[in-house]
Order: C-alpha cells, then structure tokens, then sequence
C-alpha cells in the first residue's frame, strides 16, 4: 500500500514537472532555422526539445530494427535459429535484471518486491533452479511459509537443486518445531552431502536430542574426517556420546556392553566426571578395586567432584571410619588446597567424630569462600563440639543463604542441571556443561541430604553420627521442637 502510495505521488511529481518545463521554455524567445529541400523551418524552443526527444527514439528504433534485419539476413542464409536467438536474448536480457533486482530486494529485506521480481525473471528466462531459490527466500521472509514449502518441493525434483530443497524444508521443520521430520531430513540432506558443515551440526545436535548415539557418533567421525572439528574436542565429544550410549544399554539391563561403553568413554576422555564414575563402578563390580581407585584419583587430580568421592567410597564399602580416612589420603593428595577436598576431609573427620580434625580440615574456607555446604560442615562441628544452640543455629542460618558452590551450568545459556547430562535441557545445545559456580550467584534453599551428600558412606540418616543428624535436622526445622 505504502510503495503504491509513493508510485502515485512520484508519477504526479513527474508529471507537474514536466509540464512546468513545457511552460518556461514556451516562454523562451527565439529558436533556430533548418532548410529543407530549399524550404526553411523555423522551430520554436519547445518544438527543439521535442523534436531532439523523436531524434533519440528514431536512433533507438533504428538500431533495434538494424539487430533485427541482421538476424533476419542470418536466418535466409541457413541459420535456422538467427531469429529465435534475437529474441531470447531480449528475454535474458529482462529475466536476468529482474533476477538481480531481486537478489537486491531480498538482501534489503523487502520480501513482496523480492517475490515479484522472482516472478517476472521466472517469465523470462523459464529456469526455475534460478528463481525458486528466490521465491522461496523471499515467501518466507513475508511469512507465506506455504508458498516457501512448495516453492522448496519444486527443488526436490532437480538432482542439482534437491541438496538447497532439503535443507530449506529441514529449517522450515526446524522453526516449527517438528524435530522428528526435521531429523530425517537432516540425514537425507547428510547423505547428499556428507561434508557440510551446517547440516553436520544440526544432524549431530538433533540426533542427541532423540538419544541415538551411535548415529551421533558416526556424524561426529565425519565432522573429524571433514576437518570440521579438531581431534582432541573431537575424542571429548566422542566419550561423551560413548558415555550416553553406556547409561542407555545400562538401562536397558546390557550389564556387560554397558561396561564396555563406560571404559571405553573414560579411555577417550578421562577428565569426563560421569564417565570416570560409571567406569569405576564397572570395575568395582568386577571386584577389581586397583582400577577403580586408579580411575577415580585420575579425575579427581583433574577436578575434584563428591561424586567422584562417593564411587571412591563405594570401593571399600564396610571399612571403618579411621580406616576410610587413612584410604582417602590416596585420593586427595594432589589438592590438599582444592576447597573440595577440604570439605571431603572435613566430611571423613565428622564420621569419625574427631570434630577438631573437621575443623581443621576446613581451615579458612567458611571465611574466604563460604557455601551452604562449608557452612553447615561447620554447624556440624560445633554441635559435636557442644556449642551453644544459637552458635550452630548462627552457622545454619548463613548456609540458607549461602551460595551453592560448584554446580553443572550449561556455558551456553547458563542454566543450571541438578546433575549432568550430555545435552542442555534449555538451549539445547550439546557437551556444553561444565562444574563450575554460577555467574550470579543464588540464594541456597536445599534439603539436609543435599548438603552434606553422604560421601562418607552412610546410607540414611539414621547411620549419621547423632552430631551430624542434629545439624541436617536443623537445616529442614531452625526451630526446635517445644
């Protein structure tokens, strides 16, 4: 409405103009004299302008009817074509304008004035694996997805455009949200080009979304093969796919081959927390505690976890409280300052009941970096210590509104996981989670059993030394029972 508007008013303009020009140059005095065949012609001013105008037109006519005799001069002497090629090349000539116009209308964002120039170069030059492309672009920039769907069909039917026709209808699904259609498209577009980096990527991302980790893999071999994807993020990846494909063979009652998975994932990426973990536990099942203490101090060297302390505590399951403590020095020698491993330790002490130790253990991390977990280690300890209620409800009352700690975010969006997971609940996007504190940290509201997570070894909280069990009683009620 608003271009046919601005047509009018520029027609109107343009005629006025003229007709103002017309005027003063009546108004004009004198002209020139032309003889003629011994006759002589006065012409106005006016007359000059017009008469120049009809020249331009008589040279222009000229020359096309020139082209058009030469043409016609080739076809009487055996050119068969002369004629036909005359006129094709006024076409091309039309179809190929229209087609750039185009091309600029659509990377200038006017999608209607995109589709007509589409149309018109369609007309001309009848090659619709030049102009569907641009039909298509152009509908679904002005929203008429119906049009951009079967604009994108018409490409299926070309072997040389069914590639940009699959992968258009692909990201149509895509924003509709049809993943299941959109993966098979994906592997369609994949087997007609198996090196494209774009169509890897959403083939890999939607294949881990749907938990086929064998397909994964193999796509993520061809993104190493295509030199998308350097080798050592590329064996990361690949454990984590190796580690997910585990988890589901496990599930599906496959002891054995699960196991193989998760040694497997923890050969190819040993700083893999989970895959260090699942490993551990295959061996631990084997009765092999030698590998599984090997394992599990690796990852931990590389980033000290309590679920990494928990697999470790699982190795010797009914050892005493002094004797896990004397074991656990095997594990935590390497970051005797990791916050972690101070925790750990203050942990191990609290079961032993040796509360000096745990506050020892502790040192100055209540202080310098405190969390909901250091903090009620250190309620804990000055229960068993025989405070006073109001020191240790004092310690609780800080870990309620304490940081968390150390926690599984996605460094995509930031969102935080109660546990890991190979892909983003919220973006979506995949081996993106990291142990890490939140960028804004927030208010800690968890249960007892969250924050003192049992590494030591207890199953419920009737095994907890009765110090412990009063500070997580604590934590759930601040105020004591009448």
């Amino acid at each position: 409405m608003l271009w046919s508007l601005i047509k009018i008013i520029a027609f109107v303009v343009a005629v006025t103009a003229l007709t103002y020009g017309a005027m003063m140059l009546m108004d004009v005095e004198g002209g020139a004299t032309i003889g003629v065949a011994g006759k002589e012609i006065t012409l106005s001013t006016l007359e000059m302008v017009f008469a120049l105008a009809a020249l331009a037109v008589t040279v222009w006519l000229g020359l096309k009817l020139m082209a058009f005799l030469v043409a016609t001069f080739k076809f009487l002497n055996g050119d068969e074509t002369a004629i036909s090629r005359y006129f094709d090349r006024n076409r091309e000539r039309k179809g190929y304008e229209a087609l750039s116009e185009g091309m600029m209308a659509l990377a200038s964002g006017e999608g209607h004035l995109a589709m007509t120039k589409a149309a018109r170069a369609d007309k001309y030059l009848k090659q619709p694996e030049l102009t569907n492309l641009l039909t298509a672009q152009a509908a679904e920039m002005t929203g008429d997805r119906r049009k951009a769907e079967e604009t994108y069909k018409k490409l299926l039917q070309d072997d040389r455009t069914r590639f940009v026709g699959v992968r258009g209808i692909m990201k149509q699904k895509l924003s509709e949200g049809d993943t299941a259609t959109a993966l098979a498209l994906a592997q369609k577009a994949f087997a007609l080009k198996p090196k494209h980096e774009e169509t890897q990527d959403v083939l890999l991302r939607l294949q881990a979304e749907k938990a086929d980790w064998a397909g994964a893999r193999q796509t993520l071999g061809a993104k190493l093969k295509s030199g998308y994807l350097p080798r050592d993020v590329h064996k990361r990846r690949d454990a984590v796919l190796a580690l997910s494909e585990a988890v589901e063979i496990l599930d599906e009652g496959k002891t054995i081959e699960a196991r193989e998975a998760a040694v497997e994932a923890n050969r190819l990426s040993p700083d893999l927390i989970p895959a260090a973990i699942m490993a551990a536990r295959s061996y631990i099942a084997d009765g092999n505690a030698r590998y599984a203490s090997r394992v599990l101090t690796k990852t931990w060297n590389a980033q000290p976890h309590p679920d990494i302390a928990t697999a470790f505590a699982e190795i010797v399951p009914d050892e005493t409280p002094e004797q896990r403590i004397k074991r656990f020095r095997t594990l935590t020698k390497s970051t005797v300052d990791h916050p972690e491993t101070k925790m750990l330790l203050a942990e191990l002490n609290i079961a032993a009941e040796d509360f000096p130790a745990a506050k020892r253990a502790l040192g100055d991390l209540v202080e310098k970096e405190p969390t909901a977990r250091s903090l009620t280690l250190m309620a804990a300890i000055e229960r068993g210590e025989g405070a006073d209620d109001s020191v240790v409800r004092g310690w609780l009352t800080r870990a309620l509104t304490a940081p968390r700690g150390p926690q599984w975010i996605c460094d995509n969006c930031q969102h935080i996981h109660p546990k890991w997971a190979p892909t983003c609940s919220n973006c979506g996007s995949f081996d993106t989670l990291s142990w890490k504190n939140a960028p804004a940290e927030e208010v800690a509201m968890p249960s007892g059993t969250e924050m003192l997570p049992l590494i030591v070894g207890q199953n419920s909280k009737t095994d907890l030394p009765a110090e412990v069990a009063v500070a997580e009683a604590e934590i759930v009620d601040p105020e004591p029972s009448k």
